[in-house]
């Protein structure tokens, strides 16, 4: 018996083998557990009581499988930052796919588990820092209500990373509805070899959206699908303030997840043109064009399907243009439904879109903390003091308030509501790094992440003694930067 109770039926070895390539995991110097997430192996029966960490080290990093377990890297392409290259998992591997006991089919993911076919003379490797700020983000996702992967573990691999200097070397084990992409179906129109796209087409059908196995031209029931999920998804992240840094295509998951954190980070003061990420030196990414890059992404996904849309070119197009033209009305509903109720504006109103606007061009104009101004309108309002020394604000103040009486309901229910959908913790840049620094420091202290982790896994209470995990950064964040780890 296993350390971890993995139950694998690896569908995706069903595909042509252009689609992957068949890796086994390496060996390691020396696999320690660094994190594990017991609660997410309980969620996915895997849990096995009183298992030493070193065998569980060695069961996350693929050291410790059932019998005939089939492990892949998977190949795609993708478009970073408007470019278009042919890639797959340089650096990451799958296990296998899980089923759960409520019968969910989940992937199984490591990242930093060394080179690939797929490498382009990379090292396949991952360090210990950006690893931990993955399981970091990602978990504090989750607890905001974000679809998103998991992260079940890190290990220490006992080998050293070479980066701008030496790092611990490190393997996160994540966790994804599936890691089917708009890259991946990018690959398999480049490849133009017989029935694979149809047969890639039939699998993300088959995996995410079964209902549009049915329809008169599935192909194009999975775009629709697959921009309304996007819709959905880009709607919350601009709602938390979360910067994704790098949405290249091969970072898009079909399933509408959020997949592949890197250079990512929150805001804090709101501004539409922030970007954290050093490598995005354009903006392409920055926060307020996420959006805008989603259309573009779908735009290349829809590209991709055509030849499995209709034989007919011009009624394919036709028909994945109208499909493309409907994020741009979706992704509107689906920011305006977050932000009202974030505002606690139960009934529609034609003043809705000023009203938020208002407030979000108020904070540009006077840097205010985007998370903070918005859980204090949930306590009930900004302060007074704030309102009598700014007449804007002051007026802006008496419109919502205005609203929320015309309203007809009960102030402290609504306040409530907006409590439950406005966190008072986010994960702070400054409060991240100081846990990666201390994680990954001489001392390698692991409370100050723990307990960061702790905080951000209920972000809606507000609690005594955390006041701190509320504030943004005291130095203002200026020249903050954030890296991609490879």
């Amino acid at each position: 018996m296993t350390a971890l109770h993995w139950r694998f039926d690896t569908t995706f070895a069903s595909l042509p083998e252009a689609f992957y390539a068949h890796v086994s995991p390496r060996a390691l110097p020396s696999p320690e557990l660094v994190m594990f997430n017991e609660a997410l192996a309980i969620e996915l029966g895997l849990a096995n009581a009183q298992v030493a960490p070193e065998a569980l080290a060695k069961a996350c990093v693929g050291l410790d499988l059932p019998a005939h377990t089939v492990t892949l890297a998977q190949a795609y392409a993708g478009h970073q930052f408007g470019h278009f290259a042919m890639l797959g998992d340089g650096r990451a591997l799958l296990l296998g796919e899980h089923l759960t006991p409520a019968g969910r089919r989940v992937d199984i993911h490591l990242k930093g588990s060394g080179p690939t076919p797929f490498a382009r003379r990379g090292d396949g490797l991952a360090a210990l820092g950006p690893m931990l700020r993955e399981y970091v983000i990602s978990e504090a996702m989750h607890a905001l209500g974000v679809p998103t992967s998991r992260s079940l573990s890190v290990v220490r691999t006992g080998e050293r990373v070479w980066r701008e200097r030496a790092n611990e070397g490190a393997i996160l084990t994540r966790v994804a509805a599936s890691h089917l992409r708009v890259g991946m179906m990018e690959y398999a129109a480049a490849r133009d070899e017989g029935q694979h796209l149809l047969r890639l087409v039939d699998y993300a059908i088959g995996r995410h959206y079964p209902d549009c196995a049915h329809a008169k031209r599935p192909a194009l029931a999975l775009l629709e699908a697959v921009v309304a999920a996007q819709a959905e998804l880009i709607a919350q992240w601009m709602s938390v303030g979360f910067i994704h840094g790098v949405m290249n295509t091969d970072n898009m998951a079909l399933s509408g997840e959020t997949i592949d954190y890197g250079p990512c980070a929150f805001m804090d003061v709101y501004d539409p043109a922030t970007v954290f990420s050093s490598i995005d030196t354009q903006g392409r990414y920055a926060y307020g064009n996420q959006p805008a890059i989603a259309q573009w992404n779908l735009a290349r996904l829809a590209e991709a399907l055509l030849p499995a849309i209709d034989p007919d070119e011009d009624e394919a197009l036709t028909l994945a243009r109208a499909a493309l033209e409907g994020f741009g009305q979706r992704y509107r509903e689906a920011y305006l439904r977050r932000m009202r109720a974030k505002l606690g504006l139960t009934t529609p109103d034609g003043e809705d879109v000023a009203l938020i606007e208002d407030l979000l061009a108020w904070m540009q104009t006077h840097q205010a903390d985007y998370t903070q101004t918005l859980r204090q309108l949930a306590r009930g309002g900004l302060p007074e003091a704030q309102r009598q020394a700014d007449a804007a604000l002051a007026q802006w103040h008496d419109r919502w308030q205005a609203r929320l009486a015309a309203q007809g309901e009960n102030l402290e229910a609504t306040l409530t509501a907006m409590r439950a959908v406005n966190p008072v913790y986010i994960p702070r840049n400054h409060l991240v790094e100081a846990a990666l620094a201390a994680a990954t420091g001489p001392e390698a202290d692991l409370s100050v992440l723990e307990r960061l982790l702790a905080v951000l896994q209920n972000p809606f209470e507000e609690r005594a003694g955390l006041e701190a995990y509320a504030e943004p950064d005291p130095q203002g964040g200026v020249g903050y930067r954030t890296f991609c780890g490879t």
